[in-house]
């Protein structure tokens, strides 16, 4: 189940990437890599959640929250990322 709803937040993130476009590539390659770093917590995230649907029910929940925090800070990274794509955006019509 946790690996569809990833599966489709994925998908969902995919989608929405697509349409912000950015006007310099030296702006498209910061929201790339930012994107790519997300990506890589993402997965990350999904693994330790892996890893909580093996463990007992106490550790599940601590494994869940980090996991849940991680994916947080992925979202930061990839707002983050976004960001300064877009102040490279405007400093470039300047």
């Amino acid at each position: 189940m946790t690996k569809k709803l990833l599966l489709l937040a994925g998908v969902g993130m995919l989608a929405l990437s697509a349409c912000n476009k950015h006007d310099t590539p030296a702006a498209e390659n910061v929201a790339a890599a930012a994107d790519n770093m997300a990506d890589a917590m993402d997965a990350n995230a999904s693994n330790i959640h892996d890893m909580a649907d093996n463990v007992g029910a106490a550790v599940e929940a601590k494994m869940d929250n980090t996991a849940d925090a991680v994916e947080n800070k992925a979202d930061a990274v990839r707002a983050a990322g976004e960001n300064k794509a877009d102040a490279m955006d405007a400093k470039a019509k300047k």
